[in-house]
């Protein structure tokens, strides 16, 4: 046989192995404009239409910039028409989440991360668009106008959010994933990245935001889903494959499918027997424990398998005191909670946010959990938890008695009536109510009775009536108040500020953004700056009125000020700044965006004199 054959046999798997591994992930990287994910000369070789559709309505977020009673910056601009693009620049018309950079991790309200956390989970913020009609997708295209480059997943769903019908079994796949990476342009572009072939129509796609190496805050303007109504079938004729994908791990496949067999891998009648240990088990108990320490929680169930040794370690109670579920939230169900109750008995911090939605963790389940593994928990973070209702927070209050910090941030569906609860978690020293309708009744309450708050986020919280009163009642009743987070806040007035300065001396961290009830013509700012001499942080952003006058008076009284924004005054003068640059020797950073009288020219100067103080402008085309 001529040597030429063995060599085409050779071609020919090579070939073969490079059209299963397109057909079964993505490969890394974008495409700015110009090839989608899959040629049409690599789809179904039968006619089959491609359906491309704009967001027909926003269903859940985690965070944004904007108001819950406007549009502005919101996550609602998503649905529907791009509103900007291909414009660049700082538009109201975009979504924007609430945070980017690393500021928010260097601020006295930061949180310790928890442990165990896989190294591959970047997410920090999200969104879940719903289209009119399930399709196969082919491409997603994302319209960033502003700071692109935030978007670091890409998932779909196999429930259709428009069905009558409940699915007996909700799939989340992933169809791109990249670990963050900076993009050094703030311009408009369209963000195409080779997506996965998934099994399953869909009209439920979810973003995954990390913003952490962002100079600004990211803007989106539209998600645009491609996609064929047939299930596509590869053909030989394929497009040009990408070499790197043969170099690439498979950490999202493995991430995707880790915690499916987490009850099977639970299961101690699954556990074979095992004639010896080799000389593992001569190693110290302890020091057997900490080595696992460092396995993630789908680790620490496949070794439980292995042996008998190995699978008394791993179901330690001591290995769950730090209990991490957010990276896992597409698997994580009833079950997954009832195979881990007696590993829990011991957990002081859980981690259960993004988890239990579209019917995933019951009331029942959740509750169950709790009275067995609450009794020494410390934390416990439920941001986003949309299956939590007034019996979850009852039970929280009832079997958590040591609880001392509780996040239900974005938890907008709970009821107003669900938060008088937590009033009898009295020792509470951190509650997150971002973006929650508690109300201003079970708010004095909690007030009253959880005198040990030291962090308390309101932001975006629109159902309280008369923040003077709230501002009052923390004035008198939470002495040790260190944080406090008011975005957004619409009717706080001087009076109101002014008990809470008087009442509160160790704030470091003061969060006024977007207030616009406040006017420094009151002299509301300059007495602040003179009663808060340890504000570290101070937010006092889109008030036009701040002034000359309330710089200078931080810049006597706050010289320990490590962040600033003043975004969008009119009445600041590149001299008051340069006064508070000189005397605030630890400010890192000063966002002046929209400040009428500073510059470009202005913030090249400062920035050439005090260049360890990132000096924020951004811009409108």
């Amino acid at each position: 046989m001529s040597p030429v054959f063995p060599m085409l046999t050779v071609l020919s798997m090579f070939y073969y192995i490079c059209l299963r591994r397109r057909a079964r992930t993505a490969t890394r990287g974008e495409m700015m404009t110009s090839r989608r994910a899959i040629e049409s000369n690599s789809r179904a070789l039968s006619v089959n239409v491609e359906v491309i559709q704009y967001a027909k309505e926003v269903l859940d977020f985690s965070s944004h910039y904007g108001s819950e009673n406007s549009m502005s910056y919101t996550m609602w601009n998503l649905a529907g028409i791009p509103n900007v693009y291909p414009s660049s620049g700082d538009f109201t018309q975009t979504a924007v989440f609430r945070t980017y950079g690393t500021w928010w991790d260097q601020c006295p309200s930061a949180q310790l991360p928890f442990k165990r956390t896989p190294p591959n989970f970047y997410s920090h913020d999200y969104v879940e668009l719903a289209y009119e009609e399930p399709v196969y997708p082919t491409a997603v295209h994302v319209l960033e106008t502003y700071h692109p480059g935030a978007v670091i997943r890409i998932l779909a769903c196999s429930a259709n959010p428009y069905s009558q019908n409940t699915p007996a079994e909700v799939r989340w796949e992933i169809l791109w994933s990249e670990a963050p990476t900076k993009v050094n342009s703030p311009q408009a572009r369209q963000f195409t990245p080779y997506i996965k072939q998934i099994d399953f129509p869909t009209n439920l796609i979810r973003l995954e935001i990390n913003s952490s190496l962002q100079d600004y805050y990211t803007e989106l303007d539209a998600v645009v889903l491609h996609g064929v109504k047939e299930r596509p079938v590869l053909s030989l004729k394929t497009s040009m494959i990408n070499m790197n994908d043969l170099d690439e791990d498979e950490d999202e496949e493995k991430n995707g499918c880790e915690m499916d067999s987490l009850n099977k891998q639970f299961n101690v009648a699954a556990l074979r027997e095992m004639t010896t240990n080799g000389y593992f088990d001569k190693l110290p108990y302890e020091l057997i424990q900490l080595i696992l320490s460092h396995l993630t929680i789908p680790d620490l169930c496949r070794l439980a398998q292995t042996c008998k040794l190995l699978h008394q370690h791993c179901c330690d109670p001591l290995q769950y005191i730090h209990l991490c579920l957010q990276p896992y939230w597409p698997k994580i169900n009833d079950s997954s909670l009832e195979y881990l109750l007696s590993r829990c008995t011991l957990v002081q911090w859980l981690n259960l946010s993004w988890t239990g939605n579209r019917g995933a963790i019951s009331v029942s389940g959740f509750s169950r959990f709790l009275k067995v593994c609450g009794s020494e928990l410390m934390r416990l973070e439920l941001a986003c938890g949309h299956f939590l209702n007034e019996t979850c927070l009852e039970v929280i209050a009832d079997m958590c008695p040591n609880l001392q910090e509780l996040n239900l941030s974005s938890c907008d569906k709970l009821p107003p009536q669900a938060f008088n609860h937590i009033a009898k978690v009295c020792g509470l020293k951190r509650l997150i109510l971002y973006r929650t309708k508690v109300e201003q009744t079970a708010l004095l309450s909690i007030l009253n009775f959880c005198s040990e708050l030291q962090h308390l986020s309101l932001g975006s919280c629109v159902m309280i009536e008369d923040y003077d009163l709230i501002a009052s009642m923390m004035g008198a009743k939470c002495k040790k108040l260190r944080t406090l987070d008011l975005w957004r806040c619409k009717n706080i007035t001087e009076n109101g500020l002014a008990e809470l300065a008087s009442g509160c001396h160790l704030l470091e961290e003061l969060d006024l953004g977007w207030c616009p009830t406040l006017q420094s013509s009151t002299g509301c700012f300059t007495s602040l700056a003179r009663k808060l001499p340890n504000l570290q942080k101070l937010f006092l952003t889109a008030n036009r009125s701040v002034c000359d006058t309330d710089i200078e008076e931080l810049a006597a009284n706050c010289t320990h000020l490590r962040q600033l924004d003043i975004l969008g005054t009119r009445m600041v003068s590149p001299a008051s700044l340069r006064k508070l640059l000189e005397s605030c020797k630890d400010l890192s950073l000063l966002d002046v965006s929209f400040c009428s009288q500073i510059d470009n020219r202005v913030v090249l100067e400062l920035n050439a004199s005090f260049p360890n103080v990132c000096i924020k402008k951004s811009f409108t085309q």
